[in-house]
């Protein structure tokens, strides 16, 4: 028997960072092996047995936006939205702005200037750094870092979401980043993440699986 966990988000996605995880991406896979870490309310924190797998699944729509909104990264901060959502973090308010950005998000209403598009050099840069720190954390026989990230579809609020788990390393992962759900390069359709999945097998010889969670909360959509 194996143990693991196949949905894991870091302050590389943009809700569970606005709520307040501080932790990147190397420290989710440090704790999954059983180390120590300092979490985000500053209180030490570590598995009584270490996982055997992990996926850290970020989200893929704006992955390493929150990151850089935290950080207050020149781009973000010259955008009078970002430089408020910055600011009212700082101040304590990350809950309100957590909400506020996952209802413009579901709602199709998130500000064009500060989303990270799957062509622009910050989310090509967030995926190279997923898919480097499983690389490094990947341990055959001992622990297994698990490429992954979440598609994550709202259509008006359903909860439409998959897991995507890559069986494959950098060399494959690298040759294209993760699919999103905004048009045109992504779809909040699953079927055309299904094709999106072929795309990425036919191009690189490798295999995915996806896997649906939180059905209960698509008010149904997800089941046919």
């Amino acid at each position: 028997l194996l143990f693991g966990d196949t949905h894991l988000h870091t302050s590389m996605s943009m809700d569970a960072g606005a709520f307040g995880d501080r932790l990147g991406i190397a420290a989710a896979y440090r704790f999954a092996r059983g180390e120590e870490i300092v979490s985000s309310t500053g209180m030490p924190a570590r598995l009584s047995r270490p996982l055997d797998f992990l996926v850290v699944a970020d989200h893929s729509d704006n992955m390493g936006f929150f990151a850089d909104l935290y950080a207050g990264k020149p781009n973000i901060m010259a955008d009078p939205k970002g430089k408020e959502w910055h600011d009212r973090i700082e101040a304590g308010d990350g809950v309100d702005v957590a909400l506020e950005l996952i209802g413009l998000f579901s709602q199709g209403k998130f500000p064009k200037s500060l989303m990270y598009t799957p062509d622009s050099k910050a989310y090509a840069s967030a995926w190279q750094q997923t898919v480097d720190t499983a690389e490094q954390y990947n341990e055959p026989g001992r622990f297994t870092a698990f490429i992954g990230f979440e598609w994550t579809s709202l259509i008006r609020g359903n909860n439409l979401h998959r897991v995507v788990v890559y069986r494959d390393g950098a060399d494959k992962a690298s040759q294209m980043v993760a699919y999103t759900t905004l048009p045109p390069m992504g779809s909040p359709n699953p079927r055309d993440l299904w094709k999106w999945m072929t795309a990425y097998e036919q191009k690189t010889g490798g295999h995915l699986l996806a896997i649906p969670h939180n059905g209960n909360l698509s008010n149904g959509l997800m089941f046919p």
